[in-house]
C-alpha cells in the first residue's frame, strides 16, 4: 500500500480546534497504519539514538528503506537536530557527520581500528 493511500485516511481539517476523541482515534488507527511502513515507529526508538556504531549503522539501513527519508532529513536539518540517526544520516551537534566516534577516548594508533 502507497503512502498516499495511507494519508488519504486521515482526518484533513488542517490547522482547527483542539483534537478531540474522535480525532485522538484518527490518529491512532493512522499511527497503527503507517507503523509497518516507517522503521522508527516499529523498531525501539533508542535504536536511532545509540551509542554503539553497529547500532547505528543499523539505524541508518533502516532509514534507507523509509519512504519519509527525505523529508526526515530536511526537518532535521532544518531544527539542527543535536543528535541521533534522521533521514539515514548521523546528527552529531546539530550537523551532519560521516561516522559517529565511540564514546571514550579514541585510540592512539589509529591503524589498530
Amino acid at each position: 500500500m502507497r503512502l498516499t493511500t495511507l494519508l488519504d485516511h486521515v482526518n484533513q481539517g488542517g490547522s482547527g480546534p483542539w483534537p478531540t476523541s474522535s480525532t485522538a482515534t484518527t490518529n491512532d488507527q493512522f499511527d497503527r497504519m503507517v507503523a509497518d511502513l516507517i522503521p522508527c515507529r516499529s523498531y525501539d526508538s533508542e535504536l536511532w539514538f545509540a551509542e554503539r556504531q553497529a547500532d547505528v549503522e543499523r539505524a541508518k539501513a533502516l532509514c534507507r528503506e523509509c519512504p519519509l527519508i527525505e523529508g526526515c532529513l530536511a526537518g532535521a536539518v532544518e531544527r539542527a537536530e543535536p543528535w541521533g540517526v534522521w533521514g539515514g544520516q548521523v546528527f552529531v551537534g546539530g550537523v551532519v557527520v560521516a561516522t559517529k566516534r565511540g564514546r571514550g577516548r579514541p585510540r592512539k594508533d589509529a591503524s589498530a581500528a
